[in-house]
């Protein structure tokens, strides 16, 4: 049995879909300022796909025009793509922060309170060592 005429229509869709979604649309191109800071801008796709079609004949009974597998087939397909910054990387001489669009971002102020935890801990830890030690 022969691919059905939806199989080819939903496939050129996906395939033209997927050339327009990549991991460069995700993670964007990197620009440097002019301090030497690079900048890399992360983005949130989503996309949306529909496809439909009908083997049919015409109300008085005559048969329509077939394709090249003898099916009587009309069908369409739409798709839409949102693309929506969700953050910049940035990353300085001394620091990587990532910068959220959306203020209220919890993850975003642990991650870029990482380093700094990381070296208050290492001091805390320090300083307890040398009290035992005394």
């Amino acid at each position: 049995m022969g691919e059905h005429p939806i199989e080819s229509v939903m496939d050129t869709t996906m395939e033209n879909i997927k050339s327009m979604v990549d991991v460069n649309t995700i993670v964007g191109d990197p620009v440097e300022t002019v301090e030497g800071s690079v900048i890399i801008p992360v983005s949130k796709v989503s996309f949306g796909f529909a496809a439909g079609g009908s083997e049919y004949v015409t109300s008085k009974g005559k048969e329509n025009k077939k394709d090249k597998d003898g099916n009587e087939f009309g069908g369409g397909t739409g798709a839409g793509v949102m693309l929506q910054p969700i953050a910049f990387l940035v990353v300085g001489q001394d620091q990587v922060r990532l910068m959220s669009v959306d203020d209220n971002n919890g993850i975003e102020k642990l991650i870029n309170a990482a380093p700094e935890l990381m070296k208050e801990l290492k001091s805390i830890t320090e300083d307890d060592s040398k009290f035992q030690s005394n």
